[in-house]
């Protein structure tokens, strides 16, 4: 809140782009309540006294939120309707590609929307827009078929087709959060994309949660859960200032099972684990075999503690595999951001941390909509360091027993 009072006192003569507009699809409704509300915490508060800012059309508004919605026919065919006009106005498209709880009816059966489906309501949304909005924004977490970001053999490149064709209909920018592969963006470099770490938000989350950490390479170390996740705990390593291993992936290429060829081995190399608390940071978290693997392995090395940070957690297996890993001590904590749609059931279990990326997401749409640069968001390295000195001075003034 206080940055972007200061921002605004530093340059008073800024205005938005247009008035903002957000609009959340099925699916993302609560996490776009929540940057709404962010949003409008800072827009009552703000201070500048620039007439030019409060005369802005459509700036004096109780909600940041616009109506859209895409109902569907008996056949599963859809639209999409807009309940209110978006003429002149910024808008920021908020959407979920993995939201599996949203469903629709389809020849009297109910059916639950996937990513294609999301995908497909997204770019209704765009068409509905047409070029009446003065730019838009899709703010997409997890990237639409970012795991099919190459092709190897005689087979598609969804992921560069579906940005191309976001582009082809008009929107001006993508913002999305931990690409699989972030060199996707080479498929639009004539367009605004923007691939957003959230290390800031889950180290913080796990800092609150766990106490008794110490963050120091006698007693903590970071491992790669393989060589595609390398460069991501690389960077938790240098800001940590903790030593890493890595797991590189052995697997049977000669067969396909749920898309995928199946995992023979996880083969080690790095510095001795024995006796420290692990950090195991990746992307996503899909079934869960991988990581639990990971975690036996690493406790058959002698390790304390292991706490996984992955950006989204998708539990496509369920939760059960967790529980019991988690009552077997193989793992201690799975730290996730709420970008995408979470199972119920992980509200109530222990061994589960949210960091919750709302306020962040908030800021990004703040600063786009008065076009200043996000470097200052982009760039958590200052924060971090600030956070860890904080948390030792709070060891040391309450005097936690270390682990």
């Amino acid at each position: 809140m206080a940055r972007i009072l200061k921002v605004w006192e530093k340059d008073p003569t800024s205005v938005p782009h247009g008035p903002l507009g957000l609009i959340a699809m099925a699916g993302c409704e609560e996490l776009g309540e929540k940057i709404n509300r962010w949003l409008l915490t800072w827009h009552d508060l703000q201070e500048v006294q620039d007439e030019e800012f409060y005369t802005t059309p459509g700036v004096d508004r109780e909600t940041f939120l616009m109506k859209a919605y895409c109902p569907r026919f008996g056949t599963g065919e859809g639209k999409a309707v807009l309940k209110e006009s978006v003429r002149g106005y910024d808008v920021y498209i908020l959407v979920d590609v993995c939201a599996h709880n949203v469903h629709y009816n389809m020849y009297g059966q109910e059916v639950p929307m996937s990513p294609d489906d999301h995908y497909q309501d997204l770019k209704r949304v765009i068409a509905a827009i047409g070029s009446k909005a003065k730019r838009i924004t899709v703010i997409m977490p997890m990237l639409y078929e970012s795991r099919q970001h190459r092709r190897t053999t005689r087979e598609s490149l969804d992921c560069a087709v579906a940005l191309q064709e976001l582009v082809g209909l008009g929107i001006d920018d993508i913002i999305t959060f931990d690409a699989h592969d972030p060199r996707i963006c080479n498929a639009v470099p004539m367009s605004g994309f923007e691939n957003v770490m959230p290390n800031y938000q889950m180290l913080k989350a796990l800092l609150r949660n766990e106490k008794d950490l110490r963050i120091d390479k006698q007693h903590m170390m970071v491992v790669s859960p393989d060589e595609g996740a390398v460069n991501r705990n690389i960077y938790y390593s240098s800001v940590l200032s903790l030593d890493m291993g890595m797991f590189y992936k052995r697997r049977d290429y000669t067969t396909i099972v749920n898309g995928r060829n199946p995992i023979v081995a996880h083969e080690y190399l790095g510095a001795d684990v024995e006796g420290k608390d692990i950090i195991v940071a990746d992307d996503m978290l899909a079934s869960g075999d991988s990581i639990i693997d990971l975690c036996r392995n690493l406790k058959a090395r002698g390790a304390n503690r292991i706490y996984a940070i992955v950006t989204f957690a998708f539990f496509t297996s369920g939760v059960d595999m967790f529980r019991q890993a988690y009552e077997e001590g193989l793992i201690t904590r799975v730290v996730a951001t709420n970008l995408t749609y979470r199972r119920p059931e992980l509200a109530e279990e222990p061994w589960f941390i949210v960091a919750d990326l709302s306020k962040y997401i908030a800021y990004i749409v703040a600063t786009l909509n008065h076009n200043r640069s996000l470097h200052g968001l982009l760039n958590p390295y200052n924060r971090i360091k600030k956070l860890l000195d904080g948390y030792r001075e709070e060891q040391a003034a309450t005097g936690i027993t270390m682990v």
